[in-house]
């Protein structure tokens, strides 16, 4: 006999909205209704489906800024949408994701180490929603939609200009080798990251399994420095993460950093390593 999941009650899947998709979306529905349109004509007009647009006045899902664009034509909307456009792309981050969140996308340098998987700022889709579709509790559709988007958004930091910011990546030997969402798709991943690491503002290192020591089992870390040149961590847990701010403690966090760095192949010899890596997929 098959199993189904049991759904949320309504007031859970309501509390699950951020507060800024239920304002923008009843804000969208009332400017809808004002131009003299339906939903479906609004869809149309977008190039969308009834049912997204459905989901944005309900407050169920984000808008993307391509369709606050043209809904702000659209709509003769003034520009009260495209004022809340970046709140809403926040939201769509964890809760307590945000606060850094905000931070990394406005920092000058962000140094980090990961021992699992690709970092998150240069995954594709496909490894991204490999990620995704395996967390318990699983994520309904729209969720897990919402959680790829968003981890891709936190990609500009890549392409910001005025100034880039320094970007520094250390990442495990064996990351190359575990296949997130099958061969084709770690072999497209390890493309990426090769195209990533010739952006000259972009270093990434791997740390060979038989060099890694004491200072890389504590776990992934992330290092950022502000417009301010105040450093600061964030550090990952099972149940959440947490934005470290006091100065001893992100002084022990950048000592392992630099220790595990210190480890780790240079760019060039990494680059050598990841090209070996995808050869044999």
């Amino acid at each position: 006999m098959g199993t189904s999941r049991q759904k949320k009650p309504q007031r859970a899947r309501d509390a699950d909205r951020p507060g800024i998709w239920i304002g923008y979306g009843k804000l969208v529905g009332l400017l809808r209704e004002r131009a003299g349109l339906s939903r479906q004509d609004l869809a149309d007009a977008v190039g969308c489906s009834y049912r997204q647009i459905a989901s944005i006045e309900e407050g169920r899902r984000p808008a993307k800024p391509a369709f606050t664009d043209t809904a702000e034509t659209l709509l003769k909307a003034g520009g009260v949408l495209a004022v809340l456009q970046d709140q809403v792309s926040l939201a769509q981050r964890p809760l307590f994701f945000r606060s850094f969140s905000a931070i990394e996308a406005a920092a000058m340098a962000r140094y980090s180490y990961d021992p699992m998987m690709v970092p998150p700022l240069l995954q594709t889709e496909a490894y991204a929603r490999r990620l995704m579709a395996s967390r318990l509790p699983p994520l309904d559709g729209e969720d897990l939609d919402r959680h790829v988007a968003a981890r891709l958004a936190r990609q500009a930091l890549l392409t910001r200009e005025n100034p880039p910011p320094l970007l520094v990546f250390v990442i495990e030997e064996s990351v190359l080798h575990r296949p997130i969402g099958g061969r084709d798709a770690l072999r497209e991943q390890l493309g990426q990251l090769l195209e990533c690491g010739r952006l000259r503002h972009v270093e990434i290192q791997v740390l060979p399994l038989i060099r890694s020591g004491q200072a890389a089992v504590h776990g992934p870390l992330v290092l950022v420095e502000t417009v301010e040149r105040e450093q600061l961590a964030y550090v990952e847990s099972w149940d959440g993460g947490s934005l470290v701010t006091e100065r001893t403690e992100v002084s022990d966090i950048a000592m392992r950093f630099g220790m595990v760095r210190s480890q780790a192949l240079d760019p060039e010899e990494s680059a050598r390593m990841i090209e070996r890596a995808a050869a044999k997929l």
